[in-house]
């Protein structure tokens, strides 16, 4: 079945379609990642989006059950210069194509994704509208593309996030049973003894990947997963000894409830840790502002500087939105800066155990240059460094 691709500005990209046979709208980006491409369409940071991938051979390896970062396909859909027809590996359970069209996820395929790619880095983040079912007129689709309301401002988190409350143990999911008397009133919800006398991180799911709860619990971290829109109060009656923000989608000026509970648990003194969408949220809760990309950071290839260490660490990185330094408080420092564009990739509050970064150090897919921040954050969460530093 052939497929077509219709982007606002009326520009068409033709090509064939695999997964879904369907019709969908969204925010057209692409990511530069070489390997790695199940766990980019299952990244919940990409909800609303089409991601057109810039490597030219995608599907080689298949699907498999371990390689996700959630539990479904995340994207909007999927573009591609080639599909494989083989799927050649191992581990793999099923096919690109046949995983998708599980899904309900409609993929495109034989387009030219260099000249997709160019064009979204010359003019910007654009609206698409893509047809894998034959049902849509070329200029039906420019008009879907340009009547679609967009990203900005919308809450997609809500759409992502855990509806109750969790523990994460040995890589999976086991119910979270608070535990209302004894000298320990934290939660018990873990699968060994040795595990129950591990230091409490309460972490935010506004849209979390699985590799991060799994480098979290890699340093002895015992991790309890909320849904977005918990409280603060309801996190600080769990007697946390950590705090971590996650990753997410959208535009972080539709999240108002997420800033004012961190705002109010920024000020408790727990050490906390921010990535990717925590990181902007955590400056939305200070005051500070942020502002949308021309085209975002997508891919595993973004260097950036750090200001500690005076090296540069490749990073992987997922986002469209960016916190504007001008106007952060006096209490946050910068700690790291993007080479490519200057943006903000890092800050640390002077009177608080509180830093964040906006790419992902636990690089799924991408390099391991910024792996260390894991253990930074167990160190202060394991007593090692002080809390007021």
């Amino acid at each position: 079945m052939s497929a077509i691709l219709a982007l606002a500005n009326g520009r068409l990209f033709h090509g064939s379609a695999f997964g879904a046979a369907t019709t969908v709208v969204g925010e057209v980006v692409f990511n530069t990642s070489l390997t790695g491409y199940q766990e980019v369409i299952t990244d919940p940071s990409y909800r609303g989006q089409m991601v057109c991938m810039t490597v030219s051979h995608v599907g080689n390896t298949g699907i498999n059950r371990e390689d996700v970062e959630s539990d479904r396909p995340q994207i909007t859909a999927l573009v591609v210069r080639e599909i494989s027809s083989v799927v050649s590996n191992w581990r793999a359970n099923e096919s690109l194509h046949s995983y998708l069209r599980r899904h309900a996820i409609p993929g495109i395929s034989e387009v030219d994704t260099r000249a997709l790619t160019r064009l979204i880095r010359d003019e910007g983040v654009l609206h698409g509208a893509l047809c894998t079912d034959g049902t849509k007129t070329a200029e039906q689709l420019i008009a879907l593309a340009r009547s679609w309301e967009g990203l900005d401002g919308r809450d997609l988190v809500k759409e992502v996030t855990c509806r109750e409350t969790y523990a994460w143990t040995d890589g999976t999911k086991v119910e979270w049973i608070p535990v209302a008397s004894g000298p320990d009133t934290r939660s018990q919800a873990t699968a060994t003894t040795a595990q129950r006398h591990f230091p409490l991180v309460v972490a935010y799911d506004f849209g979390i990947k699985q590799n991060i709860l799994r480098r979290l619990t890699s340093h002895n971290l015992r991790v309890v997963v909320v849904p977005a829109d918990t409280p603060a109060a309801d996190v600080l009656a769990m007697q946390p000894d950590g705090i971590f923000l996650s990753n997410g989608p959208g535009d972080p000026a539709g999240l108002p409830y997420a800033s004012q509970a961190v705002a109010h648990l920024l000020e408790a003194g727990i050490p906390t840790f921010g990535i990717c969408l925590g990181h902007q949220i955590i400056g939305r809760a200070l005051g500070g502002e942020t502002y949308k990309l021309k085209f975002g950071h997508h891919g595993g290839n973004q260097p950036v500087s750090d200001v500690d260490s005076t090296n540069v660490q490749i990073t992987a990185q997922n986002h469209n939105y960016a916190v504007d330094d001008a106007s952060l408080p006096a209490r946050v420092e910068i700690t790291h800066r993007n080479l490519n564009d200057g943006t903000v990739e890092g800050m640390r509050l002077t009177d608080r155990p509180v830093f964040c970064v906006q790419y992902h150090p636990e690089a799924s897919p991408g390099p391991h240059d910024a792996d260390l921040l894991f253990a930074k954050f167990a160190q202060m969460v394991h007593g090692d460094v002080k809390r007021d530093a």
